[in-house]
């Protein structure tokens, strides 16, 4: 209160009461609570900047801390492991779709072999599944990953390989860009419109030691593989950064609670004498003063010994409770996982707590997380790796596309299947897919790419399946699929029918036509002239 306030609640007090009562409902109207600078915010001090500059500086730091809770803490490798296991679980099959279905098998069937660690990998230790395992691990913990495309000789398929590097390899000393009107930060080199046009790299040795000067890599051949969070961010960041400080609070919590437990697991006893020269019964050890030593006298199970007159036993047994320490850990397992975008089941691994509709439903919001990771890695990895495979194979030989740079949309169209998921109730989930295929709520190619199969394949499965059958003279069911029938006793019908000609002049329309339903061929099923769809 100021001192007019002052004075008017000397001669009013309910006149201050009314101009302080509506001096703070104004304030509540002109500020956010959370723009206040009371005395809870008093120590919460913040600043805007751009995203780099906020980054910049704690991007070292953040990620060896997240490597480290990666290589000691378990806690933390459940989160990882959870993303690993669902973004990229399987793999990823292919599914080429070029206009020409021969050049789709020929493209599927390269594919599959260059995906083999010696053909994919410039070091020829993983296929192209575990980089894709490490590159979203490396998201998780460090930010992101970068992949080089690498055209090299000695290729068995195509000239193409991938060649990994961690992020910390960007030689972020480098200022002069390669051409004036570009902008070096942070290692990468920009346009005006900050679009990267190239890298530059540290080089090392096998050790791990700098060797030579870095290298420039173009943009193109470059894949950086990292989630953009905001317009003015050009490198990455640790995806486990909101979470860093909660995991490693709750794993100092776990070693001080295992450390109480096992203090409350120790039994001891201590030897209470009133007479000081008192022993433990003969095995009793009298020191240079006389007294009697009792260190190194342990408790064995079924131990009877004689105490000395006048000494007596005090048994000293800590309590401990880790009932409270259980209710924690899984508040901060369901806060960890929030943090991260999960349920506290897909971090925790404990299924307790749920049903089938609250584990259903926790695996429908997991699944739209890690679709957003999913959808990340086949625009940056999956696709960009898959085009560089189709135009290294046109251009070396390997396929023969007649106008393929005038039409290579149409030669590069493909889809990605992943691998299906087990079902949490395999006759509830089977019975949902009948029910949507026969309602026509999903196509049959619908339900084959969520079982992580090509729907071809499938249908190719089946028909070899019934086929084999039918030779051994056996009826297998299977549904609508059940009712498919062997090509020769299905004839698809003519398209376009030549009537046979009528020799009274008939319309070709009421003429039997060698119709086998009308053995006399004039045109009546019947033969009573009646009208054969009536019939």
């Amino acid at each position: 209160m100021n001192i007019i306030d002052n004075i008017i609640n000397f001669f009013s007090p309910k006149r201050a009461y009314e101009r302080e009562a509506w001096r703070a409902a104004l304030d509540e109207l002109r500020f956010y609570d959370a723009g206040m600078g009371g005395r809870l915010n008093a120590a919460w001090r913040t600043t805007n900047a751009a995203a780099e500059t906020t980054d910049r500086f704690n991007r070292d730091t953040v990620r060896a801390r997240a490597r480290d809770l990666e290589r000691n803490s378990d806690i933390a490798q459940s989160v990882i492991r959870a993303y690993r296991r669902n973004v990229v679980g399987k793999g990823f099959t292919l599914q080429a779709m070029t206009p020409d279905e021969v050049l789709n098998d020929q493209i599927e069937k390269y594919w599959k072999l260059w995906c083999k660690a010696e053909h994919c990998d410039v070091t020829g230790t993983q296929s192209f599944n575990q980089i894709l395992r490490m590159a979203v691990t490396r998201k998780r913990v460090d930010g992101g990953m970068i992949i080089l495309k690498r055209y090299v000789r000695d290729a068995e398929i195509v000239p193409l390989k991938l060649q990994c590097l961690d992020v910390d390899e960007l030689d972020t000393t480098v200022a002069s860009p390669h051409l004036k009107r570009n902008t070096v930060v942070s290692g990468i080199e920009y346009d005006p419109y900050h679009k990267p046009v190239g890298y530059y790299f540290r080089q090392y040795d096998v050790n791990g030691n700098q060797t030579i000067d870095p290298i420039y890599v173009p943009a193109q051949d470059v894949i950086f593989y990292f989630t953009k969070h905001r317009p003015s961010q050009i490198r990455e960041i640790s995806d486990m950064t909101a979470t860093i400080t909660r995991i490693r609070d709750v794993n100092e919590f776990i070693t001080a609670v295992s450390v109480k437990e096992r203090i409350a697991a120790c039994l001891s006893v201590f030897i209470k004498k009133t007479v000081p020269s008192g022993g433990f019964g003969r095995s009793s050890v009298q020191g240079p003063d006389g007294r009697v030593d009792y260190a190194g006298k342990t408790l064995t199970p079924g131990m009877i010994k004689e105490m000395n007159a006048g000494d007596e036993i005090q048994v000293v047994n800590p309590a401990g409770n880790s009932a409270e320490a259980a209710s924690f850990l899984q508040l901060q397992y369901g806060l960890i996982g929030a943090g991260q975008g999960l349920s506290y089941e897909t971090t925790s691994r404990d299924m307790s707590r749920t049903n089938y509709s609250s584990a259903r439903q926790s695996s429908i919001e997991d699944e739209i997380t890690f679709a957003e990771e999913i959808e990340l890695l086949r625009e940056r990895v999956l696709t960009e790796v898959y085009e560089s495979f189709v135009i290294s194979g046109y251009l070396s030989g390997l396929f023969r596309i007649p106008g393929f740079w005038d039409n290579k949309h149409d030669y590069l169209q493909h889809e990605w299947v992943t691998a299906p998921k087990k079902w949490i109730d395999p006759q509830k989930e089977s019975s949902a897919d009948a029910t949507a295929l026969k309602g026509g709520l999903k196509t049959y190619k619908q339900l084959a790419a969520e079982n992580g199969r090509d729907w071809r394949d499938q249908l190719r499965d089946i028909a070899e399946v019934y086929d084999y059958a039918h030779e051994l003279g056996l009826e297998i069911g299977g549904g609508e699929i059940g009712k498919y029938k062997k090509p020769a006793e299905n004839p698809a019908p003519d398209p376009d029918p030549d009537p046979a000609p009528q020799p009274d002049g008939d319309d070709g329309a009421d003429a039997g036509g060698g119709d086998p339903a009308d053995p006399t061929g004039d045109g009546d099923e019947t033969g009573d002239g009646g009208d054969p769809a009536e019939e």
